[in-house]
């Protein structure tokens, strides 16, 4: 081939060493694709700069996500107290405050809790006898009196709640705590009085005492109930003296 030849200095068939910008532009390439990023789309001017493609704005949205789901879980501590009725708030379990009635907030589940509890409500126990004065329950009405007579009484017990912490925390049995308190503040005040005055004149005030004596008992022990009525039902002899 002369030095005039045309084809002086030009790989035949292209079968020539690649050019060295092409090599690298290829390593790049598998670099970026072993690691999961796609290549920058580079000039026509040859300067084979790779600009990386921007990445998805995934933060963006993981931020947004977490915000909703914050609102979601902030919404949920809203509740409402009807009238009649009180919130008590635990936070990890322990008290700490007491909610009126209307529309509240708290900090929700798993941090605080809300139990609500009906101070309004008359609930009634029954001493002596069960849904009706001849169902009776001796062990709980045959009481001795101060002349040594014993009397067949049976007694209704009002009460409601005045103090909603204390009423969950002290207290796992109203009922039964009202029936204990009551039997014995009636038996303490029948055992101070004649069977006639029980029996006749004196049925309104054994019922003032024992009201009086039975609220003591109970705020000895804070379990946050109030007596708002003692009635007595029946008072009279046993039947086996009056048979008799």
């Amino acid at each position: 081939m002369g030095l005039n030849d045309p084809q002086w200095g030009k790989n035949k068939g292209d079968s020539g060493p690649p050019d060295l910008d092409d090599v690298l532009r290829n390593v790049n390439k598998k670099i970026n694709n072993i690691f999961g990023q796609k290549k920058g789309g580079g000039g026509d001017d040859g300067s084979g700069s790779n600009t990386p493609s921007p990445k998805p704005q995934s933060g963006s949205s993981i931020a947004v996500i977490l915000g909703l789901l914050a609102v979601v879980w902030s919404a949920s501590g809203f509740y409402i107290v009807d009238e009649g009725h009180r919130g008590v708030v635990l936070r990890f379990g322990q008290y700490v405050d007491t909610a009126p009635a209307g529309l509240r907030w708290h900090i929700p589940y798993p941090v605080e809790k809300v139990e609500v509890v009906n101070v309004s409500q008359v609930r009634t126990v029954e001493i002596g006898y069960r849904n009706n004065v001849r169902s009776k329950v001796l062990r709980e009405s045959l009481m001795l009196t101060d002349d040594e007579n014993i009397i067949d009484i049976q007694f209704a017990v009002q009460y409601i709640l005045n103090n909603p912490e204390n009423f969950l925390f002290k207290n796992r049995n109203p009922d039964e705590a009202v029936l204990q308190a009551a039997e014995t503040a009636i038996r303490q005040v029948i055992g101070k009085s004649k069977m006639d005055y029980v029996l006749y004149e004196g049925r309104e005030q054994v019922a003032a005492n024992a009201t009086q004596l039975m609220q003591k008992i109970l705020d000895r022990y804070e379990i946050g109930i109030s007596i708002s009525r003692v009635t007595m039902q029946n008072a009279q002899p046993p039947e086996q003296v009056q048979a008799a």
